[in-house]
């Protein structure tokens, strides 16, 4: 059978790994950039998917490294995006992955032709067809922007264009959106800028990265065991512990419990907040020039916006009519592996869980190797229980897009580890 696979960052290469174990070896791996790893490929380039010149991991590398190849024993607690790289450059080789990968080549589009085959047209002019596809090319690639985007007539940026804190020196600056990724831009920028605010349009558990001097996922994992009750009940007195009460920080209290979103872990902000240098303020009401107004009358303005908004769900080589999963806040695959009506057709890392993404995505190839082999087979209903999980998935979280794909970490994984029992 012939395998293509569309992308080389960390999810392709676990599923490359993952299929040549099985004995699959017809692969071809299409990566448009000029080097393996995706958003860890840091570079300056506006538009470019990467992370931030000072980007570190949030999930510590005790929870993050694959179970056949562990971090190096010098590597921090959490690594820098540059020890990243060189991790999943030095897994590459070796596993000899990179005789499968095609570098610098777009797949233009894809598209399904008889008996369940795919017919890939590249950019350097060619097609090709292959029996079974397997998508991994992320989910943080195209930004979503705010309605008043082109309200704005300062200096406007998605937090996805952000890359480093030269050239906001001395400016005023608004950070909207409390994620991960907002985090961190309004931490770094205010280390030179004159000012930075931050708008929350709703509450969020920001989290420390150690708790009780383990890494945060280390502390989580060691009472997953308990009721989930009992653990968010210990991860809130932990945090009031730790951090005492987000209104403390003029943050916002979240009323509803760690699991029902995904968390951000920063420890930093809570230092630059309580040294007066991020400033929380309230959602925005409206835009006028460089004027912001917010949802509690209060205005101000600002030189720079940086729009820490989130991403959509995109596919850039299917057409919108065959699937398009941007606006969606359910995403109705088996396993958020299989499609229901495409059974020739595999999502590896379209996934956000509650901790890293990487073992999951390892268990993911792994079981799709074992499928395609007949090692292991999906139950007779998988079609049906794709739309009962993302309906399931739906529930477990606030209905917003960014938790279209999450999951709980280790519930995930052990359905996952269900279907590799008989393996």
């Amino acid at each position: 059978m012939r395998i293509a696979i569309i992308g080389a960052g960390c999810s392709g290469l676990t599923a490359i790994k993952n299929l040549v174990e099985a004995g699959l070896t017809d692969i071809v791996c299409y990566e448009k950039n000029d080097q393996i790893g995706g958003n860890w490929v840091y570079t300056a380039t506006p538009g470019h998917s990467s992370v931030n010149e000072a980007t570190h991991i949030i999930s510590s590398k005790a929870m993050s490294q694959l179970s056949d190849f562990p971090m190096p024993d010098d590597y921090p607690d959490y690594p820098s995006h540059r020890q990243i790289l060189a991790y999943f450059q030095a897994y590459a080789r070796h596993f000899q992955l990179d005789r499968y990968i095609r570098l610098n080549t777009t797949v233009l589009h894809a598209e399904k032709i008889v008996n369940e085959r795919w017919r890939l047209h590249l950019d350097d002019g060619t097609q090709r067809e292959f029996d079974y596809l397997l998508v991994a090319n992320g989910h943080h690639s195209v930004p979503r922007h705010p309605d008043w985007k082109n309200c704005f007539t300062g200096k406007y940026l998605h937090a996805h264009d952000y890359k480093t804190s030269q050239g906001l020196e001395g400016k005023h600056i608004l950070v909207v959106g409390a994620g991960n990724s907002g985090c961190d831009c309004a931490v770094e920028s205010s280390r030179v800028a004159m000012r930075v605010d931050m708008s929350f349009r709703s509450p969020q558990y920001i989290i420390p990265k150690f708790i009780m001097g383990k890494p945060t996922d280390v502390f989580a994992a060691a009472i997953h065991w308990l009721p989930q009750g009992v653990q968010n009940w210990l991860q809130k007195i932990s945090l009031r512990l730790q951090i005492g009460r987000y209104r403390d920080y003029a943050l916002p209290e979240p009323d509803f419990s760690p699991t029902q979103a995904h968390p951000t872990i920063n420890s930093a902000l809570f230092d630059r907040i309580r040294h007066g240098k991020v400033h929380p303020r309230p959602a925005i009401a409206s835009v006028t020039g460089q004027t912001i107004h917010f949802a509690d009358g209060s205005t101000s303005e600002y030189d720079v916006i940086i729009a820490a908004t989130g991403y959509k769900i995109s596919f850039p080589f299917f057409d919108r009519a065959f699937l398009n999963w941007e606006e969606t806040i359910e995403v109705p695959l088996f396993m958020r592996i299989f499609h229901p009506d495409h059974p020739s057709l595999f999502f590896i890392g379209l996934i956000q869980p509650q901790g890293c993404i990487w073992p999951l995505t390892d268990l993911q190839s792994r079981l799709l190797g074992q499928l395609l082999i007949n090692k292991i087979k999906l139950p007779p209903n998988w079609r049906e229980r794709a739309i009962a999980e993302a309906k399931y998935w739906q529930r477990q979280f606030i209905a917003r897009p960014r938790h279209s794909i999450e999951v709980h970490y280790r519930p995930y994984m052990k359905q996952l580890l269900r279907i590799l029992e008989p393996y």
